[in-house]
Formats: structure tokens, C-alpha cells, sequence
């Protein structure tokens, strides 16, 4: 029997530089492996999978409604080249309640996000990944994402789902200052309209960034409280800012620093095994009294 076990383990050993070797090519987003380098691409990945979110949504007269999802994918399969990582497929599932009035907007019932959020992270756990790094490209996903991850504590997972933190260093946040002709911003503004602008040139109309305006009208001051028509009140064109100068040298800047980062964060989540070890901890004192 001893024998046996000593030839299966150096039968795995030996056939281990292959895999890797094979694996090296694989590609990071899931849509695009075969059902054999999927196997292959959870053992590189070392269990990690990345889940770029976004919506569908107006961004101006200038850029695509696709844009946050295209932004939080390219980021997401950009650092996955320097940490590999499985890319979930296109996300457009998110909270986007406050451009319902602008054309194209695709907004869902809160019930069926936080339902597909949550079957599709147990679906790729069931697939092998039990790290799952939700990367947010929509600013109205932020609250519905922090919620998700608290109610993750809600009943046992065999997974464990982190949400990657996008801010800059300050150094980097002078810098972009610095490159930036325009003050204000928020939302197709000259920064984000620049990441688009080197990253799907092709969707870009910058001749058309001023058709709208993008400024504050401050129509509800409320010191001291929140209300969910904030956004409307501020900018009913769900424009927010001047992208007239935005250009393609500041997109590949801010998205290679925003890259360096989700990519350090990635082997982070990958050396990290205090989470799932808490998180199950938890789940046993939640489930003895």
C-alpha cells in the first residue's frame, strides 16, 4: 500500500512543472478557457477569482453606457497578467437606481441583485474558486457591495469574498491633480473619460462632452442628513464634471497605478489564510447557542 502511495505522489510531482508550464498561456478571462484549462486555471489562480462590477448606465453624451464595467474589467485582466487570476465574465447587474430617467439604463429589483450576486458567487465557488475579489467599477455598487460582503456572515460559506479598495496613494492623487485641467468630476468626467479614452478609444466621443452640462446645481442642501435623490438633485444629466479635456496619457497613467495595486492586493488575498480560518471560526460560535 506504502508503495502504491509513493508512485501516485511522484506521478503528481513529476506531472506538476507540465501543468504550470501549460498553464502559463492560459488565458485569464473565464468565457475564454476551455473546460480542461479551467481546471488548469484554478490551480494557477490559486483559488482566486476576480469579479469586475459595473452597470449600465449614461455617461454623458461621450462614452458608453458600458463604461464602468469596461474600465473594472480591463483594470481587473490587466493585473491579472502580473498576479494571474480568473476574470469573471461582464457584470452589469448592479445599483443603478438614480439614472432610471436617462435612456439605456438597465436597473434591477434590489432582491434579484443581491440574489444574482449571491448565486453567482456560490457558483463560482462550486467551481473551484474560494477566493472571490469583487472589483467595483460603478460608485453606486460601493454600499450594495459593502453590504454583501457583511451579510456573507449571515450563514456558512465554504468561500470567502473580499472587495478590492480602489483608492490611490496620495502621491498618485497629486499627480493625476496635477495632469487634470478640469476641478470638478464624479462621473464621465475628465478622469474617468480619459481611462476610456486609452483603454476603448473607439467608444469615446469627446466632441460631444459638452453637448451636456456637468455641473453641480446643488439643488438640496441637507446638511446633516442623506436621501436617495441626492445624485438627481446634484446632476439631473447624470454628467458630473467637464471631460472636454480629457486624453489617453492620463487614462493609461491612472490605470496603471489603479493595476499595480489590484495586483498587489491579489497576492495579498492569495497568502492569506487567516480569513477563511476566522470566518469558520465565527460560523461555529454563531451555530452553538
Amino acid at each position: 500500500m506504502k508503495n502504491i502511495l509513493l508512485a501516485l505522489t511522484l506521478l503528481t510531482l513529476l506531472a506538476l512543472p507540465a501543468l504550470t508550464i501549460q498553464a502559463q498561456d492560459l488565458p485569464a478571462s473565464w468565457e475564454e478557457l476551455t473546460s480542461a484549462d479551467f481546471v488548469k486555471a484554478v490551480h494557477l489562480s490559486e483559488s482566486l477569482c476576480i469579479l469586475p462590477m459595473g452597470v449600465v448606465e449614461k455617461h454623458g453624451q461621450h462614452l458608453p453606457m458600458g463604461t464602468d464595467v469596461f474600465i473594472a474589467r480591463e483594470l481587473s485582466l490587466l493585473a491579472a497578467r502580473d498576479e494571474y487570476a480568473v476574470v469573471f465574465p461582464f457584470w452589469y447587474a448592479g445599483q443603478i437606481f438614480e439614472a432610471r430617467h436617462q435612456p439605456g439604463t438597465i436597473s434591477y429589483s434590489p432582491e434579484l441583485l443581491y440574489r444574482m450576486l449571491d448565486e453567482t458567487c456560490r457558483e463560482i465557488s462550486r467551481n473551484g474558486f474560494k477566493k472571490i475579489l469583487l472589483v467595483n467599477g460603478h460608485g453606486g455598487n460601493t454600499n450594495l457591495i459593502q453590504y454583501f460582503c457583511q451579510a456573507q456572515l449571515e450563514s456558512e460559506r465554504d468561500y470567502a469574498v473580499y472587495f478590492f479598495n480602489a483608492s490611490l496613494d496620495p502621491e498618485t492623487n497629486r499627480q493625476i491633480r496635477a495632469m487634470r485641467k478640469s476641478t470638478t468630476g464624479g462621473h464621465a468626467d475628465e478622469v474617468e473619460s480619459s481611462e476610456m479614452a486609452y483603454t476603448r478609444p473607439d467608444l469615446v466621443h469627446l466632441d460631444r462632452a459638452t453637448t451636456e452640462s456637468g455641473e453641480d446645481l446643488n439643488r438640496l442642501p441637507l446638511p446633516g442628513a442623506y436621501t436617495g435623490i441626492w445624485w438627481y438633485a446634484k446632476y439631473p444629466n447624470h454628467y458630473a464634471g467637464d471631460a472636454k479635456d480629457a486624453n489617453p496619457q492620463m487614462g493609461k497613467y491612472v490605470m496603471e497605478k489603479r493595476v499595480e495595486k489590484l495586483a498587489e492586493v491579489i497576492r495579498i488575498i492569495k497568502a492569506d489564510t487567516t480569513t477563511r480560518h476566522l470566518q469558520n471560526r465565527f460560523y461555529r460560535e454563531a451555530t452553538a447557542h
